[in-house]
């Protein structure tokens, strides 16, 4: 390596600017001696003559080159990451906006449908006012009309439905809003459990209200008594009632510990139980995620209606069978 005193003998003309000349005194610190160092190497990079090369010219090609290596391979990475990114965008995008065309059609075919609802209601009341079957029968059309064009249902296991005129209480895991919507395909009448704030929306909680949806106060415990005494009631006259078990939707799309609220009625009334497995509605529409429906489809598994006359027996046995079914189709279980 050559000496300072060769680098002081080039020309100026040589440089692409005016060469510093060294001022150095006895008080110079180590942060001027290093800020001239890196003056002088800033002039060696900008600087293309053979004795800057031969100065430092391989020790500067070999950074060049691997600052250009590594800047291709993030570059690449950048990109993949970005299109990656932008594709995960547009899928979500694409959700809201379906999300959003989903509630305009379940409003747009509810006002029709509830102005039918509200005019047959005073005859359905005279003559059929614990299972209100015509009631039922419009709300399944809401759902049908609403879910139509969004995802396709499967059901498996109709022959094991008992008959619409059999009250029974039927079960269910649950995991999305969407749950209701497609159990109203079933063809089957039967009463759900909703919460009071529910009853308050427009046009929807007055429709449940008009099909005799039954109240539930969670956090109140003389509520849940009500509840079920009112669940027993209306199966000792004729009509079957739906429950969800775990109380409330999954978090996490998880089969959760079961209340055995349901399992209670049936012992009471002797009526059967028909568990239900609900397959996809967690996917098409997550828990907190309300506001978006995902591509997809949904299956309904009918099991063989159980009987018994334990309640905590009864709780164990549909829940073991619906999460046997769960975890046959890759479903997760707490």
């Amino acid at each position: 390596m050559r000496s300072m005193a060769s680098f002081s003998t080039l020309k100026p003309y040589s440089l692409p600017f005016a060469p510093i000349k060294p001022t150095y005194s006895s008080q110079v610190g180590l942060c001027n001696i290093v800020k001239r160092r890196s003056d002088y190497q800033n002039l060696v990079l900008h600087n293309g003559t053979q004795q800057f090369l031969q100065f430092g010219g391989v020790k500067q090609h070999r950074i060049q080159r691997d600052i250009v290596v590594r800047s291709e391979i993030v570059a690449s990475t950048a990109g993949f990451s970005d299109d990656s990114s932008h594709a995960l965008a547009d899928s979500q995008f694409i959700s809201r906006i379906r999300g959003v065309c989903f509630y305009l059609a379940t409003a747009t075919v509810a006002i029709p449908l509830f102005i039918a609802m509200a005019i047959i209601h005073p005859f359905v009341l005279l003559f059929d006012r614990y299972r209100r079957r015509a009631q039922h029968f419009i709300a399944s059309l809401w759902a049908r009309f609403t879910i139509w064009p969004f995802y396709k249902f499967e059901i498996e296991g109709l022959e094991n439905l008992p008959p619409n005129t059999t009250p029974s209480v039927y079960v269910s895991n649950h995991q999305s809003f969407l749950d209701i919507y497609t159990l109203l395909t079933l063809g089957r009448c039967f009463k759900f459990i909703s919460k009071t704030s529910i009853f308050l929306y427009p046009i929807i909680g007055w429709a449940m209200f008009l099909k005799g949806v039954i109240p539930l106060r969670r956090m109140d415990h003389r509520s849940q008594l009500d509840c079920l005494k009112r669940c027993i009631d209306l199966v000792r006259k004729g009509a079957s009632v739906f429950f969800f078990p775990e109380g409330t939707r999954s978090k996490d799309g998880k089969l959760g510990a079961f209340k055995k609220g349901a399992f209670s009625v049936a012992v009471k009334t002797g009526v059967p139980i028909v568990p239900m497995t609900l397959l996809g509605t967690g996917k098409l529409m997550p828990t907190g995620k309300e506001g978006i429906i995902n591509s997809g489809s949904v299956k309904i598994i009918i099991h063989k209606p159980i009987e018994g006359n334990d309640a905590e027996a009864l709780c164990n046995e549909a829940r073991s069978i619906i999460a046997e079914s769960l975890l046959t189709h890759g479903y997760g279980v707490h």
